[in-house]
């Protein structure tokens, strides 16, 4: 009876028939409390800890997990969103939780030439919302960055992370489980995080790689000693269903005495000392109470690339100008939310195929019981897929003039496209208005059909955060300054150059595959398939796969857009980190969830190594 529930609840989910609150309460009473969720509140909060975390994100969740292995140390985690639930497991269903309470629902402010055929010529920034951050609604991709990303890190002063240093943080979160890589030195096997292959492959992905290799790329792990080629990916997976922060770092450890984590919690400020710029707390509102938390040691901001700076410059540290407009008391200037870049990608590059021999649309996978059936009992089948995505791969563009073997693009291979859903979840959650998909994508619902999304990887194009008001609980304003460097239109341009390549070779002659070739309204004037009509249609469906950093970048005093130091600790203020993507400097050639996990484990490290030695 339970079984048959379950079934019928994620059914009604999937149409949304009610809301995914009351499923979700229904679903804790059913698998039951050891299955499901979630931490007993501590019976007393303490006025005092030795570290206070802010933000559940995988660098907080890892942090939480690694200092609370010191018994002596008191640790507290805030976290403004509440658990993740049963529905949040289904890889397929990633694109769902754009609609939650589990996505702040950020949009980038209006930019002129990009993001065009979008809901009100805005950019949906997905952010996650909850314990665990981004990793309860990202798809769940695991790559971790090329070699030379590190080398220019270490290079530009950043003492400690060179790629030996980073690749011993990744390989300590991980456990791996990857069929295809089971001796690799490259991949550890005994940490809390889940790293596996994808329990379903289409055919279809299968010809993907067979066709970039036929253009001369290797198949490789793109997690291991080269980066430049392809694979089926990698992802944060265990049991065919999603391995969030949550479950791989808190879940094990929620026992442990001296850990205190606390949802629904939301951090409006740190305080303090503006005398001797030392930190001793954070103020917070839960349950509509305004309350203090006082620290003996470092308060740790780990909220990720908008919530981290947008606290900053709320407690006092930010570019002095901008605080004293908004009549912020000025504590430390320092060039919070600069340097903002974020990989964009383009999702408009779909081919209509035959000869498929399996259908992935949506109206069939949640419609048909034997696919729940096969995900709840097996953790197999197509509902599995990490919202489609089947293999990705890096490549060198002509318009690459990197050092070394660090590519420029991305390309993933997407079984399906915003179409594959009839345009009632995917479209909406990249934003994409009414218009643009009746007028390009509506004769194509529900068809067979695959896309190859180009995405560019270091962007020379910066963005900036500011605040909109002193009120905590406004949004920040989001500038993305998108394709304003001319070589970023050339690079994704020639990204996409290299999908038609692959989609044209002999190996994907099985499947026929034809270009959807429907223009874009505002680019009809234009020659379809040709440059100028691409770079127009990239400036239409300018879209973010939730890879927003650098706005607290790390790097030497001797930097002057620096924000931390390479041990991430603010300059100019005591006893206060930051621990999160938003420390990047540059874009590595990596989806952030990855990176997220890494800076956590090295920035735990640091930490205890700075208080062993009181």
């Amino acid at each position: 009876m339970k079984f048959i529930l379950i079934l019928v609840l994620i059914f009604v989910a999937g149409s949304f028939a009610v809301p995914f609150t009351y499923l979700e309460s229904v679903l804790r009473h059913v698998r039951g409390p050891k299955q499901y969720a979630i931490s007993r509140e501590p019976e007393v909060v303490f006025s005092e800890y030795d570290f206070v975390i802010v933000g559940a994100g995988p660098a907080g969740c890892v942090l939480a997990n690694r200092l609370s292995e010191i018994p002596e140390w008191k640790i507290l985690l805030l976290e403004a969103g509440r658990w993740e639930t049963l529905l949040s497991d289904i890889p397929m269903m990633v694109s769902y939780f754009q609609f939650t309470d589990f996505n702040w629902h950020y949009l980038m402010e209006r930019q002129e030439g990009v993001c065009e055929a979008m809901t009100d010529g805005r950019c949906h920034w997905p952010r996650g919302r909850g314990v665990g951050g981004t990793s309860i609604i990202n798809y769940m991709i695991y790559t971790r960055g090329n070699r030379q990303d590190f080398l220019d890190l270490e290079a530009a002063g950043n003492y400690g992370w060179g790629p030996n240093e980073t690749l011993y943080y990744y390989m300590k979160s991980e456990r791996s489980k990857l069929a295809a890589h089971p001796y690799s030195r490259y991949h550890g096997r005994d940490g809390y995080l889940s790293v596996g292959d994808v329990p379903y492959r289409s055919k279809m992905a299968t010809t993907f790689l067979d066709a970039t290799a036929e253009l001369g790329n290797k198949i490789l792990d793109y997690n291991g000693e080269d980066q430049l080629g392809f694979s089926f990916v990698q992802s944060t997976i265990e049991n065919g269903k999603r391995c969030s922060a949550a479950k791989a770092f808190l879940r094990p450890v929620l026992g442990r005495k001296n850990l205190h984590v606390l949802a629904n919690t939301r951090v409006t400020k740190i305080l303090i000392n503006p005398r001797s710029k030392a930190v001793y707390g954070v103020e917070f509102i839960r349950k509509r109470q305004l309350t203090q938390v006082f620290t003996r040691k470092e308060v740790i901001l780990s909220s990720g690339a908008f919530n981290s700076p947008q606290l900053l410059m709320l407690s006092g540290i930010g570019p002095k100008e901008h605080l004293e407009e908004l009549g912020i008391p000025v504590v430390q200037d320092l060039r919070v939310g600069k340097n903002l870049q974020d990989h964009i990608s383009f999702l408009g590059l779909t081919f209509l195929a035959s000869n498929v021999g399996e259908s992935l649309s949506e109206k069939i996978l949640l419609n048909d019981p034997k696919y729940l059936i096969e995900w709840l009992r097996y953790g197999r089948g197509p509902l599995t897929l990490t919202g489609g995505v089947e293999a990705i791969g890096y490549v060198k563009t002509k318009y690459n003039n990197f050092p070394g073997n660090q590519p420029d693009i991305e390309l993933f291979f997407l079984r399906g496209s915003l179409s594959s859903d009839g345009g009632s979840t995917y479209r909406k959650s990249f934003h994409i208005n009414e218009e643009t998909y009746e007028a390009v994508y509506r004769e194509i619902d529900y068809a067979d059909c695959f896309t190859i999304i180009p995405m560019l990887l270091h962007p020379e194009s910066k963005g900036e955060l500011r605040l909109k008001s002193r009120d905590p609980f406004a949004w920040p304003k989001f500038y993305g300054n998108y394709l304003t460097k001319d070589i970023d239109v050339k690079r994704m341009v020639a990204g996409i150059r290299e999908g038609i390549r692959i989609a044209e070779t002999k190996a994907f002659k099985i499947h026929q595959p034809r270009i959807h070739d429907k223009p874009f309204p505002k680019c009809a004037h234009l020659k379809f398939n040709s440059d100028e009509y691409w770079e127009c249609a990239v400036r239409m469906i300018t879209a973010t796969l939730h890879h927003q950093v650098g706005t607290c970048k790390m790097g030497p005093k001797t930097d002057p857009e620096a924000v931390v130091d390479p041990e991430l600790r603010v300059h100019g203020i005591d006893f206060l980190r930051v621990a999160d993507t938003s420390i990047i400097p540059k874009s590595w050639s990596a989806h952030t969830n990855a990176p997220s996990f890494m800076i956590g484990e090295k920035a735990a490290d640091m930490i205890k190594r700075t208080w062993s030695r009181f």
